[in-house]
């Protein structure tokens, strides 16, 4: 947004009026670890701008650290919340939602900020206000990834995750990597089932706000990195492994069934297929037929898979068996047929050729599958909303 915008908007009365009731219903809340002086700068400012709640959690950052924390005594608004030891910024957040549950009833939501300065003053008001307009969407403080100061390790990050968020999940988000997120209070019991409990959270959430039939908006923050991000406690193998565990799970799964797949249908075709009758046409009956018995084993393999592994869902067994079998029957039929159609049109005989089309189709209704099992067959159930496990 250009300066001149943020000023008008600054020098607007209906907006200065609606951020003088955003700053007195929205509680802000700062996760913080091992911080520096930035923290007590994003303190100052959030209390100049009239916040009259704030949430400050110490994830474990030691006695060491216990200076550059801000005193409740000197600054009245502030709530310090400590955890003993290091469980990180998923933790934190969490925990600072269920103090907001116990002791904030009848506040709007919460504001969640970086404690490191990376979030402007003014852009966390904007986001609380964008809260209050919108009522029942989770509000995305998105910046502008595609400016020149940005790392380039975060530029590439989040255009990775935005990609496999938007294949995979169907999610369009422009910053996945955002901490600046306002949450309506009503959101709030759904938030804290989600799992994980470091920077894989964010994601998490992310990822189960569709399974909770939850809709965002964005607003458009200013973009700073300070010393190119130095400060940040985020580890990027570790901490990304955690962030994509989920799909990474989920893709280890596919493989390992896929594998199974191909074998048992290359086998099938070589030993079986020959016993077959052929009838004319665009569908081959060993084709099929050797489809859906490689898929029977595989389906096998992948529902064991993700319900224990990958989803872990704690639905019936019977229940979530309905939903995937519903699932892929329809999955199979399209891509024996669409094997079968291909392997006519190319002329193909080969059954090495022929499991080739196979692995190409597949490639295709594996993501779609990702998707529809994510979001139905393997939903997990509490407080009647679907969770993200």
């Amino acid at each position: 947004m250009a300066e001149n915008e943020k000023q008008n908007i600054k020098n607007d009365p209906a907006y200065a009026e609606k951020a003088a009731l955003a700053v007195k219903t929205v509680t802000a809340v700062i996760p913080s670890y091992k911080p520096d002086e930035k923290l007590m700068k994003v303190i100052c400012g959030l209390e100049e701008a009239g916040f009259d709640d704030i949430i400050v959690i110490d994830d474990g950052s030691g006695p060491e650290f216990a200076g550059r924390f801000p005193d409740p005594g000197d600054h009245p608004a502030v709530t310090l919340l400590r955890h003993e030891v290091n469980r990180g910024k998923g933790a934190a957040l969490k925990t600072a939602f269920e103090f907001f549950m116990r002791e904030r009833s009848g506040r709007a939501g919460v504001v969640t900020a970086d404690g490191d300065a990376q979030h402007r003053t003014e852009d966390i008001v904007a986001c609380s206000v964008r809260m209050l307009e919108e009522k029942d969407k989770l509000v995305l403080g998105v910046r502008d990834f595609s400016l020149p100061h940005v790392p380039k390790r975060s530029r590439m990050g989040n255009r990775i995750t935005s990609g496999v968020f938007r294949v995979a999940c169907g999610l369009r988000i422009s910053d996945t990597q955002t901490g600046l997120r306002a949450i309506p209070s009503a959101m709030l019991p759904d938030m804290c089932r989600v799992d994980g409990s470091r920077y894989e959270y964010e994601t998490n959430m992310l990822l189960a706000m569709s399974k909770l039939g939850i809709t965002h908006c964005e607003q458009v923050i200013e973009t700073v990195y300070i010393e190119e991000n130095q400060t940040s406690h985020f580890r990027p193998f570790r901490d990304s492994v955690r962030i994509y565990s989920l799909i990474l799970k989920f893709c280890a799964s596919s493989i390992i069934s896929a594998l199974v797949d191909i074998l048992a249908f290359y086998l099938l075709q070589k030993f079986l297929g020959p016993l077959l009758p052929d009838i004319s046409g665009a569908f081959r009956t060993d084709v099929i037929v050797c489809t859906v018995i490689a898929r029977i084993i595989s389906a096998a393999v992948n529902f064991t898979l993700n319900r224990k592994a990958v989803f872990r869902s704690d639905e019936s067994l019977g229940r979530s068996l309905a939903k995937y079998v519903a699932l892929a029957i329809p999955v199979m039929l399209i891509s024996g047929g669409t094997v079968s159609l291909f392997r006519k049109l190319l002329g193909a005989s080969y059954p090495s050729v022929v499991t080739l089309i196979k692995v190409v189709v597949d490639a295709v209704l594996y993501v779609i599958n990702f998707r529809i099992q994510h979001l139905w067959v393997f939903a997990k159930k509490q407080g009647g909303a679907d969770i993200a496990r």
